[in-house]
Order: structure tokens, then C-alpha cells, then sequence
């Protein structure tokens, strides 16, 4: 358990900037611009980022997650992830065979609906 007085703040920013950060740059610079909004393409690289803070403060006796890490993630994503979307996906239209129903059922209920009625309508006009 981390020690209240423990940490050395500035020891910890500078330690998660020298390993983590770099560490982090040179994972990033290693792959596709257009793929950094994909979460599938940069979660390890991420996930192993967030390790690296969480063992760098266990090492210097610091507590985790605190405002360092979360200015160095915000300093991240102002760099890497400002573009993409909040989800953290690449936007795209679903699959044609998902997209078709939610299409098709509307459009043929409405037919089916208009046609009952005119049917309906010319059917009764001898009744009355």
C-alpha cells in the first residue's frame, strides 16, 4: 500500500514520461495513421501504456490512478485520439444483410397497410 508522503510527484511524471510515453510513441509510430481510431488496432497498446503508469507508481510508491496519469492519458489523446469518434470506433455503415430488414419490413408494412385499406374502402362502398 502506497504511503501518503511517498510519492515524488515529480519523479513519477518524469519516470512515466521517459518509459511509458516513449514507449507509447514509438508503438504508435508504428502503426497506420488511419488505424489510431480503431479501438481493435490500439487497445494493447494502450492497455500495456496503462500498465506501464500503474507499475511505474507502484515502484515509486505512489498512488493509481491520480491526476499525473490522468493529465499524461489526456496529453494522449490530445495527440493521437482527438479525431475519433467518442466510442473509440472507426464509423461505418452496418452489413446489408443487417441493414436490409430494418429497410425492408417498414417499406413492405406500409405497402401491405395501403393497400388493406384501399382494398377496405372500395369493398364497403357497396354496403352503404
Amino acid at each position: 500500500m502506497p504511503s501518503v508522503s511517498g510519492c515524488h510527484t515529480g519523479y513519477y511524471e518524469t519516470a512515466i514520461n521517459k518509459f511509458c510515453l516513449a514507449t507509447f510513441q514509438l508503438e504508435m509510430a508504428g502503426l497506420d495513421r488511419g488505424l489510431w481510431c480503431s479501438w481493435k488496432d490500439t487497445m494493447e497498446i494502450y492497455e500495456e501504456t496503462t500498465n506501464c503508469t500503474y507499475q511505474v507508481a507502484l515502484m515509486i510508491d505512489c498512488f493509481w490512478p491520480n491526476q499525473i496519469v490522468d493529465r499524461f492519458f489526456v496529453q494522449i489523446h490530445r495527440i493521437y485520439f482527438h479525431d475519433c469518434a467518442l466510442t473509440g470506433r472507426l464509423l461505418h455503415d452496418p452489413p446489408t444483410s443487417i441493414l436490409a430488414p430494418f429497410i425492408a419490413v417498414p417499406v413492405l408494412i406500409t405497402l401491405l397497410m395501403t393497400s388493406l385499406v384501399v382494398w377496405r374502402s372500395k369493398r364497403t362502398e357497396g354496403v352503404l
